[in-house]
């Protein structure tokens, strides 16, 4: 199979969907890789690297996604390389389709294949190709909520972990999935005073064996938010329903109930956003202000530490992207939680949540393969 690798050119994106050693994996197994020129350069990952391991540079995506049978990319297709997907050819990426319309209907319109990093399953029900992912977004969204904090950014200027005679920051993360541990670790060791909110009871028992009085654990509900949003001065939104559009959490007229100069951090926003007020921003305009609170919605956080995240999300992809090139999609019925990734097929919408939430036809994953 011949594999292609296009540079991301989504605002400030500098992660690559394959790392040398990926490609040289890949090759190993009788497979072509190519990869757009200077598509991992800002990375420390050159061309020459990529040539070493065996793969040829390209000068453009345009002859990418023409020559390519399968597109392995980080970030959604943007709407120009929609438009280049073809009947047949395999798409693998990161989509986040269910509060994506334009996108879904693009990729529908196209009649790829498009498999989502964020729905392929493990056997112990985990999402493996997200989990990186939200580990560096859970920990970074620690560091830009203290940066975010600061007066100079607009905001009400505490410190996180205060100073001996002044009381830490209060954070309270709402999810205690990975994103949500990853935060609340990381809080900790600023020594903030974290609260966890969860509504699974044995996530909380597991989070208090393991952290104990360190860490508050209060099962979630819309009052337990609220009773806790007057004292916080850091709110991360770490909610995850795999594939669907994000709950709205934290409603607008709960704004007022926060000190002004309070933070948000929505690392739900990929999904839509967990709070009623999120919208995307980007790197080059990270935040932004609704009634005295700052909002910090990056819509791909972990692009911002682009060579740590490269490496963590390709040692999970690769096996996966193995599996796509030596058997393509008879890959996905031979493997049940590949299959779970499968978003779109043919020019159908084949993940469920999807479909309910876009209001689109839906088709099981293994039917559409089978027709």
């Amino acid at each position: 199979m011949l594999i292609g690798v296009p540079k991301e050119i989504k605002n400030h994106e500098y992660r690559i969907g394959l790392t040398p050693s990926g490609a040289r994996e890949l090759i190993s197994h009788g497979h072509k890789v190519m990869v757009q020129h200077d598509g991992g350069k800002s990375i420390g990952l050159t061309n020459e690297m990529y040539q070493k391991a065996g793969a040829e540079i390209v000068a453009t995506a345009e002859e990418i996604f023409a020559r390519a049978d399968m597109i392995i990319k980080v970030k959604e297709p943007q709407p120009v390389e929609c438009k280049m997907l073809r009947p047949g050819q395999l798409l693998y990426t990161y989509l986040h389709l269910a509060p994506d319309p334009e996108q879904t209907k693009a990729l529908v319109a196209s009649g790829c294949t498009a498999i989502a990093y964020e729905t392929v399953t493990d056997r112990k029900g985990g999402l493996p190709l997200l989990a990186p992912m939200s580990e560096v977004a859970g920990r970074m969204s620690i560091q830009a909520g203290a940066h975010a904090l600061e007066k100079a950014q607009g905001g009400s200027g505490v410190l996180l972990g205060g100073v001996p005679g002044v009381k830490p920051a209060e954070v309270l993360v709402i999810g205690g999935g990975v994103v949500g541990i990853n935060a609340a670790r990381m809080a900790m060791g600023l020594n903030a005073h974290v609260t966890i909110l969860d509504r699974s009871l044995d996530r909380l028992k597991y989070l208090d064996e393991v952290y104990g009085d360190r860490l508050t654990t209060i099962y979630s509900t819309h009052d337990a938010i609220e009773e806790r949003l007057p004292d916080t001065d850091l709110v991360i939104g770490a909610v995850l329903i795999p594939g669907a559009a994000a709950p709205k959490l934290v409603s607008r007229a709960q704004l007022s109930l926060m000190r002004p100069g309070s933070v948000l951090v929505d690392v739900a926003i990929d999904q839509g956003g967990c709070f009623e007020t999120s919208k995307a921003t980007t790197h080059q305009n990270p935040t932004y202000e609704v009634d005295g609170i700052i909002h910090y919605c990056v819509a791909n956080m972990p692009g911002g530490v682009a060579r740590t995240s490269t490496f963590a999300l390709t040692n999970a992809t690769l096996p996966f992207a193995v599996q796509l090139a030596n058997k393509g999609v008879k890959a996905m019925l031979d493997d049940e939680h590949l299959l779970n990734g499968l978003n779109v097929h043919a020019g159908k919408v084949t993940y469920e949540a999807v479909a309910h939430d876009l209001g689109l036809p839906y088709i099981s994953a293994r039917n559409a393969l089978n027709q």
